[in-house]
């Protein structure tokens, strides 16, 4: 400890009595200048150590007015700015854990500046909904104690509020994020069907719970195939919720096998001119429309953008939402792999109506027409998820491992030595990822492990593009 605290050094060269007291105040600052880390042993299941660990966290680790926190001005465009921990600052908090109790949804929240009281009104900042406090309590063990107020750098918990794992409350003065509200898209999909319909009922409370706590979790239903679809972040990801279905809900279910949730964009402008016409004895259908579709800039905020740039009344006004859910709906589906379109603006104006034949459905046709016109002029292509993935290994199964990641087709970013391990950082598209573990333990001897995290959706090859849209053309033609 005297490498890293002047105070106990000096005490220790001067070869002075060193008390335990003097020792746990330089550990202490050692530990919050981030220049020294405390190791506990111990073990949970036989109940060893387990109380020296929690005083160790309280003798050596930050209180809360001891740690700068930061928080995200959603007004400002999720601008970083510090947030003191101070009683008398606007109420901020932090919803980080859920849980379903007897009386309904517990839901643990820290406090991290200002106050709140029982009966006060709290503002979710990521759903903009006002509620009310009814109960707050503080945790104690499997107890609960019923607790007035709280304040900054209280950890308590609430019934009765409806949120989700991850959002922030504030007394409604600021709009502030402890976390962002940017939830990246799912790029892994798995079908789940439950082995016996008396699971049914367990198995929908325990997908509405996944979706509380995860906002990354994402549940689907195919419409053509009945099953349920569940998507996340990867496939450690989903195994772990099926064993937690399996373990807290009592549900086995058949897992499909996975899906890489693939993307569809443009890379050129083009324009369209589309007329919808119909006639069938009656009043038929007549909708004509004309504009253009372009890429978005990569680094836009959104992944689609329509805009309406008619001059007069080519195309009535009542007609015009027609037309942008007829595009919105077209971009859903794109015409390669079916897959949805992103990176995308639709611009409309130009039209013709007709006096009698023109309605709603015409010109959302129209617009679904107009759009796939242009998409096939616009050199349309395939994007898949792209993983960072960082690989710790003994420096002797380097070699091995990189040549793994090239088979990949992993882009090597980086690769380090830290003591006696090599860490490797590549850009590996996650289909070729799927049983990663096994095969890195089988060339590492069990040695190595890896974690990786969505990067971005970058495009397929070629070859690749055009085997994935004779597979869903001929896909589409069995399903028929």
């Amino acid at each position: 400890v005297s490498e890293v605290d002047d105070h106990l050094a000096e005490l220790f060269l001067a070869e002075e009595p060193i008390g335990a007291d003097v020792l746990k105040a330089a550990i202490r600052r050692a530990t919050l200048a981030n220049k020294f880390a405390p190791v506990f042993m111990g073990s949970a299941y036989k109940n060893k150590g387990v109380q020296l660990l929690l005083d160790g966290a309280s003798d050596y680790l930050p209180c809360p007015t001891e740690v700068i926190n930061t928080a995200l001005d959603v007004d400002k465009g999720e601008e970083a700015l510090q947030l003191p921990c101070s009683p008398s600052g606007p109420f901020v908090a932090l919803a980080f854990k859920l849980e379903e109790g007897k009386y309904g949804q517990l839901t643990y929240m820290r406090v991290y500046s200002g106050k709140v009281s029982k009966g006060d009104f709290i503002h979710n900042t990521s759903t903009n909904k006002r509620t009310r406090v009814p109960r707050l309590v503080r945790i104690h063990s499997d107890e609960l104690e019923d607790i007035p107020s709280a304040q900054a750098g209280d950890i308590v918990a609430l019934f009765g509020i409806e949120c989700a794992s991850g959002d922030t409350f504030t007394d409604g003065s600021v709009n502030y994020a402890m976390t962002s509200i940017k939830v990246p898209e799912p790029v892994m999909s798995v079908s789940l069907t439950p082995k016996s319909t008396d699971q049914l009922a367990n198995f929908q409370k325990a997908l509405q719970r996944f979706q509380r706590e995860d906002p990354t979790f994402h549940v689907a239903n195919n419409a053509e195939t009945g099953e349920t679809i569940i998507s996340g972040m990867g496939e450690l990801h989903l195994d772990i919720y099926v064993e937690r279905m399996r373990r807290e809900y009592k549900v086995d279910c058949e897992v499909g096998r996975p899906k890489v949730n693939y993307r569809e964009a443009i890379t050129q402008r083009a324009e369209f001119n589309y007329l919808h016409k119909k006639q069938s004895g009656g009043s038929g259908q007549y909708g004509k429309v004309g504009g253009y579709i372009e890429p978005l800039p990569e680094d836009h905020s959104t992944k689609y953008e329509y805009a309406n740039e008619m001059v007069g009344n080519a195309i009535p006004p009542e007609f015009h939402a027609a037309c942008e859910k007829g595009f919105r709906e077209a971009a859903n589906a794109g015409s390669l792999i079916g897959a949805p379109v992103e990176g995308i603006r639709v611009v409309l104006n130009d039209g013709a109506a007709h006096a009698v034949d023109s309605n709603e459905m015409a010109f959302r046709l129209a617009a679904i027409g107009g759009f796939r016109q242009a998409y096939q002029a616009a050199r349309p292509t395939v994007l898949e998820p792209v993983m960072k993935v960082e690989v710790t290994v003994p420096v002797e199964f380097q070699g091995t491992v990189m040549g793994d990641l090239n088979r990949r087709k992993g882009m090597i970013l980086d690769s380090r030595q830290e003591a006696e391990d090599a860490v490797i950082e590549a850009l590996v598209p996650l289909n070729s990822m799927f049983g990663y573990s096994t095969v890195l333990r089988s060339n590492t001897q069990g040695k190595g492990e890896f974690s990786m995290e969505y990067a971005n959706h970058s495009p397929v090859t070629k070859d690749q593009q055009e085997e994935m849209a004779k597979a869903a053309v001929a896909s589409k033609s069995a399903g028929k």
